[in-house]
């Protein structure tokens, strides 16, 4: 991938700089935010696990450095801030969040069109974007449309694009859309995103041996944080890095509502190496596809034991699991909404319907383009990779596509 001719500069200096070490990235986030008060100290952990992986592993440029810098020191003053009004507010912590609806498929399954679907009723809320990114202040209702940082986070992201310009092929971004939970778990150094945009496999290890309870404890205060003056009827979340938690999850939300979404895995696994290959190389030089093809089906293929392992002691007292194949919601996705609607005792209002039916006629597949990748180009054997996923697509009836060669999501 080639960045632009400014940034290729700055990394051929091979600077060491700026600086990636606790003490300088608290103190900045407490200048920048006037607060000093972190909250509960579980985050410290993974923060340094993942700053050693910075400085180990993930072969940063002189840029990546000033991203990742930028983007933890925002981090921390979000979370100092989100500290101080909730000891300030301690009210907020005892609003109920009640039984939130999770999406929980691998990456590119289609969670992302069937989040944006379900954001479109009224009476749905999802955490977006600009809130997510910059939470404080709390959001209020009667400014939640025009509040000023939804121009602000446009922005940012118009710069994303400019860099990445075949990203919106793959992952459209906006404001106003639908974040996933991995940017509220990111507050606490606990999220799949940073193993998808850089290379720190053992920053990753440390994540999946820990015990993820506090992590959903603070999502669940960042949803009431968020809701405190805009109220949500009903939470509909989504993150494939769910997948690898099911138990932390249930044991914060026992009334949660499980969405899994279904596809042939070996499209999963395609797709998913190009768009991090992608993602990485805005931070980072040394891209190998192969490697980052073996570590992902390695990774996705866990996150799918693990899932499996927790549904099949599913609590009797958490509702039962709701499976969406790909192929089917691509078929009907109106009609896929009304089957997970009745599952969890809701009924889809005419109003909410016509909303969903003209998003998708606003935001039609390929509207930014198609992504294309193939199996070939992740380094992987199509033999080895159908029989590493066999238990899981007969588990879940799930179909095979085909050649791994692909447009799509």
């Amino acid at each position: 991938m080639a960045l632009p001719l400014p940034i290729r500069a700055l990394n051929a200096t091979r600077l060491r700089w700026p600086r990636l070490d606790e003490a300088s990235l608290l103190a900045r986030a407490s200048r920048a935010s006037g607060l000093e008060d972190f909250g509960n100290a579980w985050f410290r952990a993974p923060l340094r696990a993942l700053l050693a992986s910075f400085e180990d592993e993930a072969a940063l440029t002189p840029f990546g450095r000033i991203l990742a810098r930028a983007d933890l020191t925002r981090l921390l003053a979000n979370r100092l801030r989100m500290t101080d009004v909730l000891v300030r507010h301690p009210e907020i912590t005892g609003a109920p969040v009640a039984r939130p609806l999770f999406i929980v498929g691998l990456p590119r399954t289609g969670t992302s069109i069937l989040h944006e679907l379900l954001a479109q009723d009224p009476a749905n809320r999802v955490p977006m974007s600009w809130e997510v990114m910059h939470p404080y202040p709390p959001p209020e209702r009667a400014t939640y449309a025009s509040d000023a940082r939804i121009a602000a986070v446009d922005k940012h992201l118009g710069g994303v694009d400019r860099i990445l310009p075949g990203f919106k092929a793959m992952h459209p971004m906006g404001a106003e859309l639908p974040q996933e939970c991995v940017a509220l778990t990111a507050h606490d150094f606990a999220s799949m995103l940073f193993s998808t945009t850089h290379r720190v496999p053992r920053y990753q290890a440390w994540i999946e041996a820990a015990d993820l309870r506090p992590v959903y404890a603070s999502h669940r205060r960042q949803l009431q944080y968020l809701q405190w003056r805009c109220p949500a009827e009903h939470w509909v979340l989504k993150s494939p890095g769910h997948l690898w938690a099911l138990d932390a999850l249930l044991h914060e939300y026992p009334d949660a509502c499980i969405v899994q979404t279904h596809r042939d895995p070996l499209q999963v696994v395609a797709s998913l190496a190009s768009l991090v290959a992608m993602l990485r190389g805005m931070a980072s030089d040394a891209i190998d596809r192969a490697a980052i093809g073996a570590e992902w089906t390695e990774r996705l293929a866990d996150g799918l034991a693990r899932a499996s392992a927790v549904r099949e002691h599913w609590p009797a007292a958490a509702p039962a699991p709701f499976d969406v194949q790909f192929g089917e919601l691509l078929r009907d996705e109106i009609g896929m909404v009304r089957r997970i609607y009745a599952h969890v005792g809701r009924t889809l209002s005419a109003d909410a319907e016509a909303r969903m039916r003209a998003f998708l006629a606003a935001n039609p597949r390929h509207k930014h383009g198609a992504h294309r990748y193939t199996l070939a180009d992740a380094g992987l054997d199509p033999a080895t990779e159908r029989a590493r996923y066999a238990a899981y697509q007969q588990r879940f009836a799930v179909p095979s596509e085909g050649s791994a060669t692909a447009a799509g999501a």
